[in-house]
């Protein structure tokens, strides 16, 4: 027996549930299947748990630091990791609840549990039950990638999802992967009390950054006794006892293995769209297996849109949550936005962070404008001087000609919400000289956005 609904919702991340609510107001009937957690990627393995991670890691570090505070604790600080789970476990659980209730609870909204496969373009399957609808939407999300290294399938090691199950502290904490997501785990478990190495195969960490922002990462996470080899190739795994042997090969450094008590997988993502049912569909993805899309989130397939993590547009919660916006203005509204409207922005969450709008130096310099920066340490901001926390710095890019913001960065405190000034102006259009004239609160980090906009100087030609 096949039931008809007028929409079937594949996946439950920050697309799906809500544009079902959507729908579900219109008076549509919708079915959501899930296979998995609630709130996908977010709610249950990435931003929001790991954010609570990092914040009991901040925690320790603060209390690390209080004698510079005039602050006596009167003995060593300690960390209950079953504690810190327990406390990650309550913010997040209480998300992954609020998102299932929520669709069960939701009018004209049915809720399937179990894997969704295409059985053709308008059909799918979950266990016996057969759906069909007009429309479909699939919001599936990504998993870590797990290299192919000889050894590795002898050995144990953990992703960013398994490492949620961590109520211990590892001994020595090998990191596979010099990007976003290693780089947060890599901080919180070294403030956590973990010896912490991570291997990364480029030259410089996260390399899709200006080289003074991936060096200056590099300088804050040493300066917490985190080994960073760099230039190294892992060329196999291997069980010795109960450590874990990492062996290199890089010309450039002069480590040739990292033993370590746990490993830890962080080279990248991949879209969950290898069991699908993707060709009984007639859906087209790419190599990688992320979802062809058009400016609207359509697939190649009429009726078929792809949101989130799987249709690689984005990869972020935020992006994610404007992709729902996107469909659901053109599906309902009559408002023909699309995914080319929104400015790429994105964080990264070590102490103190990095935050990121538009375009970095090299992308600017291909553009072959007039380039004028502004750049000022944390050093100069007094609030940071204020909150002992001046490492870092914040640097912006203007066309000269047209005066508007290409890019900006700040890696400093506060700098994940001071970002949200220039990126404000950036989506409306507007001068840089905005932002310059404007007056901001004192004492905070945003009010010296100002003061460096004051302070353009024409981009070099050498990096």
């Amino acid at each position: 027996m096949t039931i008809t609904f007028d929409a079937i919702f594949i996946g439950t991340g920050q697309s799906g549930p809500f544009l079902a609510r959507r729908l579900s107001s219109a008076g549509k009937k919708v079915a959501i299947v899930e296979r998995g957690l609630f709130g996908g990627t977010c709610v249950n393995t990435g931003c929001i748990p790991t954010k609570a991670l990092v914040a009991s890691a901040y925690a320790a570090h603060l209390a690390s630091r209080a004698a510079e505070f005039g602050v006596t604790i009167g003995g060593p600080v300690g960390i209950d990791m079953k504690r810190v789970k327990a406390r990650k476990d309550e913010i997040s659980g209480a998300s992954n609840h609020s998102v299932e209730s929520g669709l069960r609870n939701l009018p004209n909204c049915t809720v399937y549990r179990g894997h969704a496969r295409f059985e053709s373009p308008h059909e799918v399957s979950v266990g016996d039950q057969r759906l069909t609808a007009d429309q479909l939407f699939i919001n599936v999300g990504a998993r870590a990638i797990v290299p192919s290294i000889p050894g590795l399938d002898q050995v144990s090691y953990l992703t960013n999802s398994s490492m949620m199950h961590v109520d211990f502290l590892p001994n020595h904490l090998v990191i596979l992967g010099g990007s976003y997501v290693g780089l947060e785990f890599a901080q919180m478990y070294r403030r956590f009390g973990s010896q912490v190495t991570v291997i990364e195969h480029g030259s410089r960490l996260i390399p899709r950054e200006d080289e003074d922002v991936s060096a200056a990462i590099l300088d804050i996470l040493q300066r917490e006794g985190i080994q960073v080899c760099l230039g190294s190739k892992c060329k196999s795994v291997a069980k010795q006892g109960d450590d874990i042997i990492a062996s290199l090969d890089g010309s450039g450094n002069t480590v040739s293995e990292v033993r370590g008590s746990h490993l830890l997988l962080a080279v990248g993502r991949r879209p969950n769209t290898d069991d699908l049912g993707l060709e009984k569909a007639g859906v087209a993805a790419d190599s990688h297996g992320y979802i062809q899309v058009d400016d609207q989130l359509r697939t190649n397939v009429p009726g078929i849109w792809a949101m989130g993590d799987c249709n690689g547009k984005g990869g972020f919660t935020h992006t994610s949550y404007n992709d729902f916006e996107i469909v659901a203005a053109n599906l309902l509204d009559n408002d023909p936005r699309k995914v080319s409207d929104r400015i790429r922005t994105y964080g990264l969450f070590i102490d103190p962070p990095l935050a990121r709008a538009g375009m970095n130096e090299a992308e600017a310099r291909k553009t072959g404008r007039k380039i004028l920066i502004g750049k000022r340490l944390m050093t100069k901001v007094g609030r940071a001087v204020e909150k002992s926390e001046t490492l870092g710095f914040m640097k912006v890019l203007i066309d000269a000609e047209s005066m508007r913001i290409l890019g900006a960065a700040i890696l400093g405190t506060g700098g994940d919400e001071a970002i949200h000034c220039v990126l404000d102006v950036m989506y409306a259009d507007k001068p840089y000289t905005v932002i310059q004239r404007a007056v901001h609160i004192h004492p905070t980090v945003s009010e010296l956005i100002p003061t460096m906009l004051g302070e353009l100087q024409p981009l070099g030609e050498a990096l």
